[in-house]
């Protein structure tokens, strides 16, 4: 797998990532420690993302 097609991946789970995000703080029965761990594997694939494009 090249490094492009790599943080395409990465970019493509980021976005899902950020819509399921969006959604359980719309849904009352999440839970905020879901919802913290949902970000911070959003937080860490951007890190990823951004050390693999420098």
């Amino acid at each position: 797998m090249s490094v492009a097609s790599h943080v395409e991946t990465l970019r493509v789970k980021h976005e899902n990532l950020s819509k399921a995000v969006e959604q359980a703080q719309r849904a009352p029965g999440t839970s905020d420690l879901d919802i913290a761990e949902m970000k911070r594997e959003k937080l860490r694939l951007k890190e990823e993302i951004t050390r693999l494009t420098q």
